[in-house]
């Protein structure tokens, strides 16, 4: 593998998680970003309330990331094997973290409308 493509990423990516899941993780992706732009389009301003209660939940996306790929990898903690996994490690929590703070916003804009307080 001396050239990292896109192809080869997806092709890693559906090798790790299955086809079937890899897809449904992305189109879930992509219909959680087009809420999130359309909450914020909707709202034209952020509220902070919202945000902070998605701050909140942003440890418990990064650990439930990280524990989703040490299971769909068979892998433990105990396997690290040096600096480049912790940074891969560090990034899927990243990961983990932002994307539960923007479902959470989402979900609680959507199930409720802004308020002239906000």
């Amino acid at each position: 593998m001396k050239d990292l493509t896109f192809e080869t990423l997806i092709a890693v990516f559906e090798e790790i998680f299955g086809r079937g899941l890899f897809w449904f993780m992305f189109v879930a992706a992509v219909v959680v970003t087009i809420a999130y732009l359309y909450v914020l389009i909707r709202d034209r301003s952020i509220s902070w309330r919202k945000f902070l209660l998605a701050q909140i939940a942003m440890p418990i996306g990064a650990v439930i990331a990280v524990w989703f790929v040490l299971a769909m990898t068979h892998s433990r903690l105990a396997n690290i094997g040096g600096p480049v996994d912790l940074i891969v490690l560090l990034g899927v929590a990243a990961g983990g973290a932002i994307g539960s703070a923007i479902l959470v916003y989402t979900i609680q804009s959507l199930i409720r409308a802004p308020s002239s307080e906000e």
